[in-house]
């Protein structure tokens, strides 16, 4: 690694933490885990490791997401995570490197604080925000600086983040907390009550990547979830259909896509026009489920289409803002320095 590199990019996600170093490109990509000795304190292993251990681990030792919903819910675990991940791809100690983070759009100013020092504190010279839709276009390779309208939807794993965006600023936009992790909690419930079994996060999880949509078109894939049958305390296998799990995905995305409803209402018509010819661009890991953009073309009459690399936009676009520092607005971005 170049020992000239000064600006990095972080999507600080609530599931994955993704690194975008100046000059390189995409250089990490890890689970937003931390698990450590709850007697001592001690941080004993970070990423992909420390998700390894979720669900697997003794009382003594937790494994946790110091992220809730796009902020931070832990300082400490987070400034150790972020210390971490700088280490692994920084390696210059006398030069600290500028740092940009993305945050979701309705971050407060205490969460933003927040956020600022736990960089700072990991060792970055300078902090910047940058809002999460903004991100995702600069990532997707939108000309945010046109005097049209493009519409991002970012969808992560604690929040979707909705906007519209011109002249390098944001026009409307808003963000919910529903995301991937609200997917996985609706299989986790929906098994739990229709069939007494329970299954842990991580299954959840592949269950919804191998077999969820919100699709009206649906096939007749199935899965073969593992779990514990609540009854009789001991393991069960059973085989679950997408078209049974549909209605529950479908309860969620319909929340996302009254969202991006609302935003359109309050969005001068010309620029509505706009995105009506160019569509509505998709980013975010929890975008990727299948029949999303169905469902965005059928309730509200325009285009949507996933970005190449969907899960990858929004570290790419915080990396590559610092060429648009000058220009962007002071709404979408923010700093904070290393005195």
């Amino acid at each position: 690694m170049s020992e000239m590199i000064t600006d990095i990019g972080i999507d600080l996600g609530t599931a994955t933490v993704i690194v975008y170093v100046k000059g390189e490109g995409i250089v990490l990509k890890e689970p937003s885990v931390v698990a450590y000795d709850t007697r001592s304190g001690q941080v004993l292993c970070v990423g992909q490791e420390a998700y390894t251990m979720i669900g697997r681990t003794p009382d003594r030792i937790r494994a946790v997401k110091p992220l809730d919903q796009g902020v931070i819910s832990d300082n400490d675990l987070c400034e150790k995570m972020l210390q971490h991940f700088l280490k692994k791809v920084y390696h210059n100690p006398l030069l600290k490197p500028r740092v940009a983070l993305c945050v979701p759009s309705a971050i407060t100013d205490v969460e933003s604080r927040a956020v600022v020092d736990a960089a700072i504190r990991a060792g970055a010279r300078k902090v910047y925000l940058i809002e999460e839709p903004v991100a995702a276009a600069i990532g997707a390779g939108v000309d945010i600086a046109r005097p049209s309208g493009s519409m991002i939807l970012d969808i992560g794993g604690g929040t979707a983040d909705i906007a519209v965006l011109s002249l390098n600023g944001v026009v409307q936009k808003a963000s919910i907390k529903l995301g991937g992790d609200k997917f996985d909690q609706a299989i986790v419930r929906y098994l739990r009550d229709t069939y007494g079994l329970l299954v842990g996060e991580k299954m959840a999880e592949t269950v919804k990547r191998e077999i969820g949509t919100v699709s009206s078109n649906i096939g007749d894939e199935a899965f073969d979830v593992k779990g514990r049958n609540l009854a009789k305390g001991l393991p069960e296998k059973r085989r679950i259909t997408a078209k049974e799990l549909r209605p529950c995905l479908l309860e969620i995305a319909e929340q996302i896509v009254s969202s991006m409803q609302s935003v359109l209402e309050k969005t001068p018509p010309e620029l509505v026009g706009d995105i009506h010819t160019a569509g509505v661009i998709m980013t975010g890991g929890g975008s990727q489920l299948k029949g999303l953009d169905e469902l965005i073309e059928e309730r509200l009459h325009i285009k949507a289409r996933l970005a190449d690399c969907p899960d990858e936009c929004v570290a790419m676009g915080t990396g590559q803002c610092f060429d648009f520092i000058g220009e962007l607005s002071d709404d979408v971005i923010r700093f904070g320095s290393n005195r």
